[in-house]
């Protein structure tokens, strides 16, 4: 016989057992081959191994389920312990091409070969550079990755950071204090979260620092550990601010640098660091490339063909 005890910090007790034990008793019911003992913020599983490994994937969809709802009923117990749990698990176990399950329980899915590239990729290798055109999903699936990282507790914390640099805009005449100047700048970086964490939580989570969204610049004297640390944008760094940055790695930590070789915004004298840094560290043991094209573009078609254009007009 195996043991295990589980620590259900994602939950309020009344939340997961429910009034007069009602909604622990759903579990026992759909677990009969284990002897489930609910002490407090811990849940104690005596039985066969198996079958505490399956009750433990099963709890994750509950958990799952109440992180991007915030609620957890007696029916959707009932649905997510049932046989639409079974399909999800599968879904996930066969290597399908979903990465999450976002706000609504909407499927947040590796939708390109490259994209599905960068999803195995990361599992494999602990920094991986995804350069590509504009709308080709690379900052996207980062952060997908991210947040499964997060909520699979495989990181402590994510950080997300771009460098702050003008494309034609005036940053000292924009309006409010630093963090209202800089807010914009991070925008497509809180546009993704808010599709994969419920806006309360979210909100939570960067209070609490668990998940941080600043720029380059104050990556400075950092030691990252324990995160999911994406730099997006990479493009717009220079050559000593990528050194700053990579250097930040510390101990379980996954870096993504994300960025657009189209898309330069520095001045027309400075070498863009994301170039300098894949040209010196390809071959580098533990340090991935993955390079998106047109083909990888998921926004509005005319995008596609926009992108295609000023690459003609280059030529």
């Amino acid at each position: 016989m195996s043991e295990k005890t589980i620590h259900i910090d994602d939950f309020e007790p009344v939340e997961l057992y429910g009034v007069n034990d009602v909604k622990l008793n759903i579990l026992k019911k759909h677990f009969p081959k284990l002897r489930i003992v609910a002490r407090g913020y811990d849940l104690k599983l005596m039985g066969d191994g198996d079958e505490i490994k399956r009750f433990e994937k099963k709890f994750r969809l509950l958990s799952d389920h109440y992180h991007k709802s915030g609620t957890l009923n007696e029916s959707s117990m009932e649905r997510l312990l049932g046989q639409a749990g079974e399909n999800i698990i599968e879904q996930e176990e066969s290597g399908s091409d979903i990465i999450l399950f976002g706000v609504s329980g909407t499927a947040i899915k590796a939708r390109t070969p490259n994209q599905m590239l960068m999803v195995n990729s990361i599992a494999k290798n602990d920094m991986l550079f995804a350069v590509g055109p504009a709308g080709s999903g690379k900052t996207y699936t980062a952060v997908a990755l991210a947040v499964k990282a997060l909520k699979n507790k495989e990181v402590k914390r994510i950080i997300l950071t771009r460098p702050a640099v003008e494309a034609g805009e005036n940053l000292g005449f924009l309006p409010g204090d630093l963090k209202e100047k800089l807010d914009p700048y991070m925008q497509p970086l809180y546009d993704a979260l808010y599709d994969m964490i419920p806006a309360d939580k979210l909100a939570q989570y960067i209070e609490t620092h668990i998940i941080q969204i600043a720029p380059l610049a104050f990556m400075r004297g950092r030691t990252l550990d324990n995160a999911f640390v994406i730099l997006d944008e990479a493009q717009n760094a220079t050559s000593s601010q990528m050194k700053m940055f990579l250097t930040r790695m510390g101990n379980n930590a996954k870096f993504i640098i994300t960025g657009d070789l189209t898309q330069v915004d520095l001045p027309k004298n400075q070498q863009s660091g994301l170039v300098h840094s894949v040209n010196i560290l390809k071959g580098t043991k533990g340090i991935d490339f993955i390079y998106l094209q047109a083909e990888d573009i998921i926004r509005h078609r005319l995008v596609k063909e926009i992108v295609a254009k000023y690459e003609e007009e280059k030529m």
